[in-house]
C-alpha cells in the first residue's frame, strides 16, 4: 500500500506500524521502547506523530498503516509531546554522561540531541538507588535505567527465561527479579540480551570484562576469539547438546583438520576464556567435547570439501606435523599439487613423536591423515599430496630449483634443551625428546626399578613424568623453578600425575647433578634448592633470592631435562633466525628467503597444536596467493543455520560443575599406554554442552541504527 509521510508518497508492506514504515523509508522517528527484535509497547511517547483526520499526535509505534495514510513526523503538536516525554526521562537520569560506558552509543543521549533537548533545562531528581554489582558478568546500574521495558521483553519473549521484571521498591518502579534475589536464584541464563537490548548504560557487562584492544563481538565471544584457529564453538556446541555429532565435527573441520587429536590433547585456550569461569569458576568442557563430536563423526561432510580445479603449480612442505599437514591439506583444496617431507619414518610431528601414547594414540593420528589424504584427493585419479617420509631435507630453498613452485618449512623443535649446570654430562642424563620419541618408537630405556628426576614444570614435563611411571620406574620426583600456581602444565595433568605418584617440587632451583658414589661418570642424585623469590629486575634478567636452609639432595638413577627445546639444523639453512636457532618470519609466514614460508614452533617456539595448526592455514592461504589464487581457504562443509533466540529456562545442571567422563583408575592406568580417559557418553555431552551460556546470541540481535545514521 501507498501513505505519504512529510509530503513524500512512500510504499509500504501490509501490517506494519507507521513507526516501522518510517524507518523503513529512511525517515527517522525517535524511539525509546520498540526495539528492532521487539515488539513495540507504546510506553516512552517519544515516536507521536500527527496523522490527517487524527484529533490528537498518535504513537507511531501503536498505529498500524493503512491506505492513503497522511502523515507528518514533524508537527508542532507532535513535538510538544515528544519534548515533554523526554524532559520527563531526563528528569531522573543522571546528567554525567561521560561517565557512562555508552557515552557516544546511546540511543538516549542520541535522542535527546536529535530533539533539541538542552541538558540545561534538565530539573534533575535524585533517584539515589544503588547499583547492584552482586551478580557475575552483569551490573545494574539503576540509576540510568528509563524504565522501557526492553530487557524484560528480551528476557521473556525473546530467550524464554522470564526473569526480569518490574518490581516495586521504595524509590518506585525498578526492574529486578522477583523476591530481589540473585540473578542466579531466579534462573538466569546470562545470555546477555538485556544488555544488548538495553538503549542506555543501565545494564551492563560487568566492568573490566571487555578488552578495548579486542573488538566488540571477541568481547562478546570469548572462546572463539581465544582460538587460535577461531573455530565457532558455540556453533558446535549446540550441535552436540543436539546429539548432531556429524554437524558439530563438520563445523570444527572448517578450521582445523584434526578435531579428535585436539579433542585429546588441546591447550583449550578456550576454556580460560570462557565466561563460566566468572559465573561459577567453571568453564565449559569444550576440548573434551570437541572428541565427543569427533569419535561420533560419520563423515557425510566430506560431499562439501573444497576441490578447486588443479593449478598446475607444486608446493613443497618440510616437516609433517600439524602445521605442515594443516597446510599440505589446504594447499591441496586450492588445486595444488603438494610434496611433504618428513625426516621420520611417520608423520604427525610431535603430536606422534613429543606427546605419549595414552593421551594420542596413533591410532587417532593415523586416521585424521588418512581423512586428509582421502579429502585431498577426491575424485582425483592421482593424490594430491605424497608424504615422503624418511627423507630429512637439510637444504629447503634448494625445492625451489627442483621443480617447486613455493616451500613451507615446517620443522617443529625437535631438539631438547639441556642446562649447562654441574652435572649436564653425567650418564643417565637424558632430554625430553629424546625420552618421549624412544616410547612411541617402542625403544625407550628401562626404567624398571629406577628413581626418575625432571627438571621443568610445563605439560612436557609431566610427559615425561607420567612415561616414566608406564616404563616401571620405583619412584618419580619433578622439579621446576615456577610457583605451582603460575606453572605452566595444566590443573588436570598435575592433580593425574600425583594420583599416579609423580612427587612435585615446584618453586625450586636446579643447583647440581651428582655424581653416585661407587659409580663414576653416572648420576646418583640431584640438588635443588627451595626458592624465596623470584622476579626480573630493571634490565629483564632473572633474579633468583633462594630461601636459607632450603636445600634438598634427592637420590636419582636419570634426569630428564623438560626445560625447552628448539629446532635442529637451522642454522645452515640459509634464513634469518632470531634467538638462536628460530626462523623469522612475518606475519604470512613469509621468511628472508623469496618463495619460501616457514610456521609452526621452528618460528615462535614450542607452542601447542592449535597454535601449529593456524600458523599451517596462515601460510596457506598466503603461498595460494603467492600462486595466483584468492587465498581463500575458509569452508563450509555444512549449511548455516541460524540459532534460535528462544533458549528456555535453565536446565538441570546449568549452575554446576563442569561434567566429568570416565578415568580408568591410576593403578590401572600407570602400567601402560593405553588412553585412561573415556570420551563423554551421549548423555555426559548433552548435559554439559547444555551448560554454555551461548554469548553468540547476542551478535544475532540487530543493532539499533541512530538518527545520524539516516
Amino acid at each position: 500500500m501507498k501513505i505519504t509521510i512529510n509530503g513524500d508518497e512512500v510504499e509500504v508492506a501490509e501490517g506494519k506500524n507507521l513507526l516501522e514504515a518510517s524507518l523503513d523509508a529512511g525517515v527517522y522517528i525517535p524511539h525509546l521502547c520498540k526495539h528492532p527484535d521487539l515488539e513495540a509497547v507504546g510506553g516512552c511517547r517519544l515516536c507521536m506523530v500527527e496523522v490527517e483526520g487524527e484529533d490528537a499526535p498518535v504513537c507511531a509505534c501503536k498505529t498500524q498503516v493503512r491506505e492513503g495514510m497522511v502523515v507528518n513526523t514533524a508537527g508542532e503538536a507532535a513535538e510538544r509531546v515528544r519534548k515533554l516525554a523526554m524532559e520527563l526521562i531526563l528528569a531522573t537520569h543522571p546528567t554525567d554522561c561521560t561517565g557512562c560506558p555508552k557515552y557516544g552509543k546511546c540511543e538516549l543521549q542520541s535522542m535527546y540531541q536529535y530533539m533539541g533537548v538542552s541538558p540545561t533545562r534538565w530539573r534533575v531528581k535524585s533517584r539515589p538507588v544503588p547499583t547492584d554489582e552482586s551478580n557475575p558478568l552483569i551490573t545494574h546500574m539503576f540509576t540510568r535505567c528509563i524504565r522501557c521495558g526492553r530487557c524484560v521483553r528480551a528476557c521473556r519473549e525473546l530467550r524464554g527465561a522470564g526473569v526480569l521484571d518490574y518490581q516495586h521498591s521504595e524509590g518506585g518502579i525498578r526492574i529486578g527479579t522477583d523476591g530481589s534475589v540473585s540473578l542466579q536464584e531466579a534462573g538466569c541464563r546470562f545470555c546477555g540480551a538485556c544488555i544488548e537490548v538495553c538503549p542506555t548504560g543501565s545494564i551492563i557487562d560487568t566492568l573490566n570484562m571487555f578488552d578495548e584492544n579486542k573488538s566488540y563481538a571477541d568481547n562478546v565471544v570469548p572462546c572463539r576469539e581465544g582460538c587460535p584457529a577461531h573455530v565457532d564453538i558455540p556453533r558446535y556446541l549446540r550441535l552436540v547438546k543436539d546429539k548432531r555429532y556429524t554437524e558439530a565435527a563438520a563445523v570444527v573441520r572448517e578450521k582445523v583438520p584434526f578435531p579428535e587429536s585436539l579433542g585429546n590433547i588441546c591447550v583449550h585456550n578456550c576454556q580460560s576464556a570462557c565466561k563460566r569461569n566468572e559465573l561459577n569458576g567453571t568453564p565449559l568442557s569444550v576440548c573434551r567435547l570437541k572428541r565427543a563430536a569427533a569419535v561420533r563423526d560419520e563423515g557425510t561432510w566430506k560431499a562439501n570439501v573444497r576441490h578447486e580445479q588443479l593449478s598446475g603449480k607444486k608446493v613443497a612442505v618440510v616437516g609433517a606435523g600439524p602445521a605442515g599437514l594443516t597446510a599440505a591439506l589446504y594447499c591441496a583444496e586450492k588445486g595444488h599439487k603438494v610434496d611433504v617431507f618428513e625426516a621420520n619414518e611417520k608423520v604427525g610431528g610431535q603430536m606422534r613423536y613429543g606427546i605419549p601414547a595414552y593421551r594420542l594414540p596413533d591410532e587417532v593420528v593415523d586416521g585424521e591423515v588418512a581423512t586428509i589424504l582421502e579429502i585431498a584427493q577426491g575424485t582425483d585419479p592421482e593424490p594430491r599430496i605424497e608424504l615422503r617420509c624418511g627423507e630429512r631435507v637439510a637444504d629447503p630453498k634448494a625445492l625451489l630449483s627442483q621443480g617447486y613452485d613455493a616451500v613451507l618449512v615446517t620443522i617443529g623443535t625437535h631438539d631438547g634443551t639441556v642446562l649447562p649446570m654441574a652435572g649436564h654430562d653425567l650418564e643417565g642424563v637424558l632430554r625430553n625428546t629424546d625420552f618421549l620419541k624412544a616410547a612411541r618408537n617402542g625403544s625407550a630405556p628401562d626404567l624398571t626399578g629406577l628413581r626418575i628426576m625432571v627438571l621443568g614444570g610445563g605439560n612436557v614435563a609431566y610427559d615425561c613424568a607420567r612415561t616414566a611411571v608406564r616404563l616401571g620406574a620405583a619412584s618419580v620426583d619433578l622439579a621446576c623453578l615456577e610457583a605451582e600456581a603460575v606453572m605452566t602444565s595444566t590443573p588436570e595433568e598435575r592433580e593425574e600425575a600425583a594420583e599416579e605418584g609423580i612427587v612435585l617440587h615446584d618453586a625450586h632451583a636446579f643447583t647440581s647433578i651428582n655424581e653416585a658414589a661407587g659409580n663414576p661418570g653416572h648420576v646418583g642424585s640431584m640438588t635443588i634448592h627451595k626458592i624465596e623469590k623470584f622476579y626480573f629486575d630493571e634490565n629483564h634478567r632473572a633474579v633468583t633470592e633462594l630461601r636459607e636452609g632450603g636445600e634438598l639432595t634427592i637420590d636419582v638413577d636419570r634426569v630428564i631435562f623438560a626445560v625447552g627445546q628448539k629446532p635442529e639444523g637451522t642454522a645452515d639453512m640459509g634464513f634469518e633466525l632470531t634467538h638462536g636457532p628460530y626462523i623469522v618470519a612475518d606475519a604470512e609466514g613469509k621468511t628472508s628467503v623469496e618463495g619460501v614460508w616457514a610456521a609452526g614452533d621452528c618460528v615462535t617456539g614450542t607452542k601447542s597444536v592449535i597454535a601449529a595448526i593456524e600458523a599451517g592455514r596462515e601460510c596457506a592461504s598466503a603461498i595460494d596467493r603467492f600462486l595466483g589464487g584468492d587465498g581463500d581457504i575458509d569452508a563450509a562443509l555444512i549449511d548455516f543455520e541460524a540459532p534460535s533466540q528462544f533458549i528456555g529456562k535453565v536446565p538441570e545442571g546449568f549452575y554446576g560443575e563442569a561434567v566429568q567422563p570416565q578415568f580408568v583408575p591410576a593403578p590401572e592406568r600407570s602400567g601402560n599406554f593405553n588412553t585412561f580417559e573415556c570420551p563423554f557418553t551421549e548423555e555426559e555431552a548433552t548435559c554439559e554442552a547444555s551448560r554454555c551460556l551461548q554469548c553468540d546470541l547476542r551478535l544475532t540481535l540487530t543493532t539499533p541504527r541512530l538518527w545520524n545514521e539516516y
